[in-house]
């Protein structure tokens, strides 16, 4: 991750494996995530391939403050109109959602112990 001009980005708060849970959680789901892309790829569904295709990178990189954000825009493809469960099977999008859901309560644990810094 850089901030631009080549130099790397302010990193804030804790690194990643500094918190192993949330680290494994993330991670879980960028497994999650490359198989729901595979998923869309044979399926040759155009708009799911290029909304997840970014997450697994995402959720293997993002620093953990950033980590919601692409766990919200992951959560969000379950949508009540337009849900990703609509266009390909149970067996990738459940697991995916699980693992996303999963995170957020590493995250969610995370900022109701005060554990910020």
């Amino acid at each position: 991750m850089t901030a631009g001009r080549g130099f790397p980005a302010a990193r804030r708060g804790p690194a990643r494996h500094e918190r192993p849970a949330i680290d494994e959680a993330a991670l879980a789901a960028a497994r999650a995530a490359d198989r729901l892309l595979v998923a869309a790829r044979e399926a040759g569904n155009q708009r799911w391939i290029a909304y997840v295709e970014p997450l697994p990178d995402r959720l293997r990189d993002d620093d953990i403050t950033d980590l919601r954000r692409t766990a919200l825009r992951a959560r969000s493809a379950y949508g009540p109109k337009d849900s990703v469960r609509d266009a390909l099977a149970p067996t990738v999008t459940e697991p995916f959602l699980e693992l996303i859901d999963r995170l957020v309560r590493e995250l969610n644990r995370r900022d109701a112990t005060g554990e910020r810094q």
